[in-house]
């Protein structure tokens, strides 16, 4: 028996709602599983990004804290700096600048020359005595820089130079001895010059910078084999 249209419709409609209802039983479980796994997904990079930022956070802090720090030492320079420019513009001026005293020259000790202090038969340590002297011919304890370099004049040019060694002013002042004998007293390593080196005449050169000047001045001495 033929059904009319009508009815027909009415039977493939509820065919395809029957089949929706089916589909949607498939999918609701799948979708059970999926969504907890997406969100899990989406927490952990949640909690990455959020270590990530608190480790940015703490190194920021960190540099902080630093730079406080530099502000808070360089506040104290300056206030150190502001008390000695209130003492020197207080003094007369005959006592100002290179009146205060004038270094005119350095002069290498007699004593200056290669040492065995390990008593191991190898001289490995070059000892150089410096004296600052002033106007009046004085040795005093003038603040500066050395530069100390070791030569074998009867070397060629590119072997000539032997070691060379520069000692801040920070440094140098520690190296002050006013006993028996007034000078700075350096003692340098020399371990690495050639074994034979000190077999020869070598030549000692100083370059003392006068920090409260400016000025540069500079002396030699040979050392003969001991």
């Amino acid at each position: 028996m033929i059904l009319p249209p009508e009815k027909e419709r009415h039977r493939y409609v509820k065919r395809q709602k029957s089949e929706v209802r089916r589909r949607k039983k498939e999918v609701y479980p799948l979708f059970s599983v999926l969504f907890p796994l997406v969100f899990i997904t989406g927490c952990l990079d949640i909690s990455k990004e959020q270590t990530n930022l608190n480790e940015q956070i703490n190194k920021l802090n960190e540099q902080n804290s630093q730079l406080q720090k530099q502000i808070e030492q360089v506040k104290g320079v300056n206030e150190e700096l502001k008390s000695q420019v209130q003492v020197l513009s207080g003094l007369p001026e005959q006592v100002k600048g290179e009146n205060l005293y004038c270094l005119q020259k350095i002069r290498i000790g007699g004593y200056t020359n290669l040492y065995d202090k390990d008593k191991d038969g190898k001289n490995e340590t070059l000892i150089v005595y410096i004296q600052p002297i002033d106007q009046d011919g004085d040795i005093i304890k003038a603040a500066g820089s050395v530069d100390v370099q070791l030569w074998n004049l009867s070397k060629e040019q590119d072997q000539a130079l032997l070691g060379e060694w520069h000692t801040k002013p920070e440094l140098l002042k520690k190296h002050w001895f006013a006993a028996l004998m007034t000078h700075y007293r350096l003692e340098l390593d020399v371990a690495d010059i050639p074994p034979t080196a000190d077999k020869e005449p070598l030549t000692v050169k100083v370059t003392f910078t006068d920090y409260l000047t400016g000025k540069v001045f500079k002396e030699q001495k040979v050392i003969e084999p001991r």
